[in-house]
C-alpha cells in the first residue's frame, strides 16, 4: 500500500509559495502520495502572534497533518508550541520544519543545512574569513550557524533590533568559540563591510511589500560575495545591485531547495534527489511563478 502524507506550510503571504509544487513533484517522483497545503496566517484576523501560530499547529494536528514547514514570521513564534527540538533547532533557536509523531510535535531546522549546502554549491571557493550578516531573526540565526559550520572566521551581525543581534552573536560565540561572532551597530557597518569577504542577507527587504536595499549600495564592491535568502523574486534588488558593482552573488533558490529536500526526508523517511529538485525549481521560476518571499 502506497504511503500517504499530508503536509502544510505555515506563514504570512504564502499564496504564491513554490514549496507545494516543489514537494509534491519530488514526492511523485519517489512514488509517494503527498499533499502539500498552505496555511496562511494572513487568513486570520489580527497580526501573526505566538498564540495564533499555536492554534494553527493544534488545528493541523487534529486534521491529521504529518508535518508542517514554518516560514516568516513564525520560525521563532512556533517554539513555545513544540514538545521537542532537534539539536540544530535548539542551537539556532528557530524552527522551519515540524513533524507530528504520536502525540508529540518535534521541531527541526533545515534552513541551516539548506544555506550551508547552497553556499558550498553556489560559492564553492568563497573566502569566509570575515562575513557580515544582515538579519538576526529565524532565517538569520540559521545562516549565522551555517556560516560558522562552514568554517567562517568571524560573523558580524546587524539587525534593526540591536538586542536581537547581540543575542544571536552571543549564541554563536557560545557554540563556536569566543570572538567568532559579534553584534554590529549601524555606524559600524561601513567599516565591517570594507574588511569583509562576504555579505549574507537574511531580512525581509526584497520581499513583496519590502522594496529597496538593506544597506547602502556604495558598501558593495568588487571582490565581495553576496548571498540572499530571499527567493521570490529570485533576482532581488540587492543581487542586481551587487552584480552591477562587481560582486559574486548567490540567490535564495538553492537554500529553498536544499531545506525542502531535508524537510521532505524528515516527513517521509525517504531520500529526495536534490539535483532533480533544483532542476524542477528552475522550471517553476521560468514559468514565472515567483513573486516575492523569503525561502518558504
Amino acid at each position: 500500500m502506497t504511503a500517504r502524507y499530508l503536509v502544510g506550510l505555515v506563514g504570512s503571504d504564502i499564496g504564491t509559495s513554490l514549496s507545494p509544487a516543489l514537494h509534491e513533484r519530488e514526492a511523485d517522483a519517489l512514488g509517494i502520495r503527498y499533499l502539500y497545503r498552505t496555511l496562511d496566517l494572513d487568513d486570520h484576523a489580527g497580526p501573526a502572534t505566538g498564540p495564533l501560530v499555536g492554534r494553527v499547529l493544534a488545528a493541523a494536528r487534529l486534521a491529521g497533518y504529518d508535518g508542517l514547514n514554518i516560514t516568516h514570521p513564525a520560525k521563532q513564534l512556533v517554539l513555545d508550541h513544540l514538545d521537542q527540538l532537534s539539536p540544530e533547532a535548539a542551537a539556532v533557536g528557530a524552527v522551519n520544519t515540524v513533524r507530528f509523531t504520536g502525540d508529540r510535535a518535534i521541531g527541526y531546522n533545515t534552513d541551516l543545512s539548506g544555506f550551508a549546502r547552497g553556499v558550498a554549491q553556489g560559492l564553492p571557493d568563497a573566502a569566509l574569513d570575515r562575513v557580515v550578516l544582515l538579519g538576526a531573526g529565524g532565517a538569520g540565526a540559521a545562516v549565522g550557524h551555517a556560516l560558522l559550520t562552514l568554517g567562517a572566521g568571524t560573523v558580524s551581525v546587524l539587525d534593526t533590533d540591536r538586542r536581537r543581534a547581540e543575542t544571536l552573536a552571543a549564541a554563536l560565540a557560545g557554540r563556536f568559540g569566543s570572538g567568532r561572532a559579534r553584534a554590529l551597530t549601524r555606524e559600524e557597518l561601513a567599516g565591517a563591510m570594507r574588511a569583509a569577504d562576504g555579505l549574507a542577507h537574511a531580512t525581509p527587504t526584497g520581499m513583496r511589500g519590502h522594496p529597496g536595499l538593506p544597506l547602502p549600495a556604495a558598501l558593495l564592491r568588487p571582490g565581495l560575495w553576496v548571498a540572499d535568502v530571499v527567493y521570490r523574486p529570485l533576482d532581488t534588488e540587492l543581487l542586481r545591485t551587487a552584480r552591477a558593482r562587481g560582486c559574486r552573488v548567490l540567490h535564495g533558490g538553492r537554500m529553498l531547495v536544499h531545506q525542502a529536500a531535508d524537510a521532505l526526508r524528515i516527513f517521509t523517511g525517504r531520500q529526495p534527489d536534490a539535483d532533480r529538485m533544483l532542476r524542477h525549481f528552475d522550471e517553476l521560476v521560468h514559468q514565472g511563478r515567483h513573486g516575492a518571499h523569503a525561502h518558504g
